[in-house]
């Protein structure tokens, strides 16, 4: 409700600018000093003063007196030297959230793209894949709660180097044949078993550096699709893209679709995309140098520093793509400007009904139509900066400049672990590592943990606690809540900080029901709900809001500062929201579920609902108790984190 009226303030203020003094100034909108200011403040006089030659506060006073009346506001107050502070008028507000009458987001024109998770399907997922993954799919969760039209993909790197390395320890170090390779998928943890197998050949190229040619002779092999290297190539990247979708299931993450590495090269995306770099001079042919043989791009065309040295290889000398060279056909397909597409089918369908569908070489009629986006999020870590710049660059050099502006690189930092979890998972630190801040992880090392087991280890933990408050409850009642304590433990603790900042992941912090965290939240929403239930229980019934709470009687009161600042605390999930879009930055959604978990606290201690004896002030604390629940209930789901019956 609260964005509504800042929009509706917003949009009044910026016409009548427009009309008056023929500026287009964005007007912002400000938070007062204090409270007893109002509910929003406009510095628009200051922001236009110069450009006028006047004071900011005749300013004001003109854009007071020509904007009229807003439905919703009672009244604008000039402050200062110019502020315009905002009165709302309460007892329409309030009465606007009870009727429900909020203006839910309309449908946008469009489609958006958003690439996440992206786990190379060599081996288990870790920790920080958790992280994009959680990332993503929280932003499309608010994206679509705005109105957006959004597809999800998972791009499958299935013919890449990490693939390569694993079939080629299967294959040369293992010395395992198809058949076997299969036994092991359907009768170990398999994306485990390639965890250690992929730490292995990775410690093995180092000792012996002739074996780096096992890698090259399974790249050609994969790239081409033909012999026992590619068939194992399909094997364990099928294998692992199961395990993998299997992991983010637990945490309610889902796609749309899985365009696969395979079939851009397969397909010629690659081969058309190659052909306009050439045709359009984005590309030339090295002849010289360290990059001789190779199709490189100039450095200027990605970096304005760049130098004689800074061109980057697309096609190596000896024929084979690098990642940004099949990137770059991607993005042009997710465009809808590479004049080929793939072809699908159903991979799996959910419970639910959702189904994903991926990419296949077999022609099909009956797919839904993907790509052909709008705008492209593309979900990576920040480590891949550089490359995201290649692949943007690339788009500009093929003429696809608008395509190049709304390419987006959605880029977080990365997660390491607290030395305190490092031992409670059982990984043996040194003892300089156990007196870093953080751990990282690392792949190639074999350091890390596995998602899964940081999962069960989460559950684990919050199923002792859950165990000892009800062990009245049913076994399998007691799981599934603290499987969903867990995870809002995890998805919330991953969400609330921003994406620039790097994680160190600590298991206490997570799970403690106490200060910023997923079961803090989760705990205000079972509060909420048990008093609602408490009601039920003593044969009481909800009071007719509508006949109790009239307009007059919602000014009545809410016209204490107390009551109204918790109502304006628990409506403004819609500007968070709204600022999370605009700014890419779920974090500020999550802050705000804090903050709502703290408002809702607070009356929950200052306000015996059930026992008020006030007819109308009771009925307004129980409708601001149901109101809360729901608030804490959707702001926790566009999290992802859902709410358990009991804690």
């Amino acid at each position: 409700m609260f964005h509504v009226l800042e929009n509706r303030i917003r949009s009044a203020f910026a016409t009548f600018i427009q009309a008056r003094y023929g500026a287009g100034t964005p007007v912002l909108l400000d938070q007062p000093k204090q409270a007893s200011f109002g509910e929003l403040a406009l510095p628009i006089a200051f922001q236009l003063a110069k450009q006028l030659k006047k004071a900011p506060k005749a300013i004001a006073q003109e854009i007071v007196a020509g904007a009229g009346s807003i439905a919703g506001v009672s009244g604008f107050e000039i402050a200062g030297n110019g502020y315009i502070n905002v009165r709302l008028d309460r007892g329409v507000y309030g009465r606007a959230l009870l009727e429900g009458s909020t203006e839910p987001a309309a449908s946008r024109p469009g489609k958006m793209i958003v690439e996440h998770t992206n786990i190379n399907p060599n081996k288990a997922a870790h920790i920080g894949h958790l992280r994009n993954a959680v990332l993503g799919d929280t932003f499309v969760r608010l994206l679509r709660a705005s109105g957006n039209r959004v597809e999800v993909q998972n791009y499958i790197d299935n013919t890449g180097v990490q693939v390569a390395d694993v079939v080629a320890g299967f294959h040369f170090l293992e010395h395992k044949t198809v058949a076997e390779v299969r036994q092991l998928v359907s009768s170990t943890r398999f994306d485990y078993v390639c965890w250690d197998l992929y730490a292995r050949v990775s410690a093995y190229y180092k000792e012996h550096g002739e074996a780096i040619a096992w890698r090259q002779e399974t790249l050609h092999a994969i790239e081409a699709g033909v012999g026992e290297l590619s068939e194992l190539g399909h094997i364990v990247a099928d294998a692992i893209v199961e395990r993998h979708l299997a992991t983010m299931r637990r945490l309610d993450i889902t796609y749309d679709v899985l365009p696969r590495e395979s079939e851009i090269l397969h397909l010629k995306f690659w081969a058309t995309a190659f052909e306009q770099l050439k045709e359009r001079k984005a590309i030339y042919f090295e002849t010289e140098g360290k990059n001789k043989g190779c199709w490189v791009m100039p450095g200027a065309a990605f970096s304005s520093d760049a130098g004689e040295d800074d061109s980057k290889v697309i096609v190596r000398s000896n024929g084979t793509v690098t990642y940004v060279g099949k990137d770059i056909a991607y993005q042009m397909w997710k465009f809808g400007v590479l004049g080929r597409d793939f072809y699908y089918r159903v991979l799996r369908t959910y419970p639910d009904g959702h189904t994903i569908w991926v990419s296949t070489t077999e022609p099909s009629s009956d797919s839904p139509a993907f790509g052909k986006g709008d705008q492209v999020f593309n979900v990576i870590d920040s480590r891949q900066s550089y490359l995201q710049d290649v692949v943007e660059a690339g788009l500009r050099q093929l003429g696809y400049v608008e395509q190049a502006e709304k390419s987006v690189h959605f880029s977080y930092e990365m997660v390491a672990l607290s030395p305190r979890t490092c031992v409670e998972l059982g990984i043996e630190l040194s003892e300089e590592d156990q007196k870093r801040p953080y751990v990282e992880v690392s792949g190639r090392k074999g350091l890390g943990v596995k998602a899964d087991d940081l999962i069960d280890k989460l559950i684990e933990t919050a199923q002792k606690e859950v165990d000892s408050r009800h062990p009245e409850a049913a076994a399998e009642e007691r799981r599934r809540v603290a499987e969903a304590i867990a995870t809002g433990a995890l998805r919330y603790f991953l969400l609330k900080f921003t994406r620039n900042t790097v994680i160190a992941f600590d298991f206490q912090e997570a799970l403690s029901f106490e200060g910023d965290t997923g079961p803090y939240v989760q705990y205000a929403a079972v509060r909420a709900r048990n008093i609602l239930r408490k009601l039920e229980e003593r044969g009481m019934r909800m009071p007719d809001f509508a006949a109790a709470l009239p307009e007059e009687a919602m000014s009545r009161q809410l016209a204490g500062e107390d009551f109204w600042q918790l109502l304006l605390a628990a409506s403004k999930a819609g500007s968070a929201i709204e600022r999370a879009v605009r700014g890419g930055e779920p974090s500020h959604v999550a802050r705000y579920a804090f903050q709502l978990a703290q408002a809702f606290n607070n009356f929950y201690h200052a306000y015996p609902v059930l026992s008020e004896e006030d007819p109308e002030k009771r009925a307004l604390l129980l409708w601001m108790t149901q109101y809360f629940q729901r608030q804490l209930r959707d702001v926790l789901g566009e999290l992802g984190i859902h709410v358990p019956p009991y804690m």
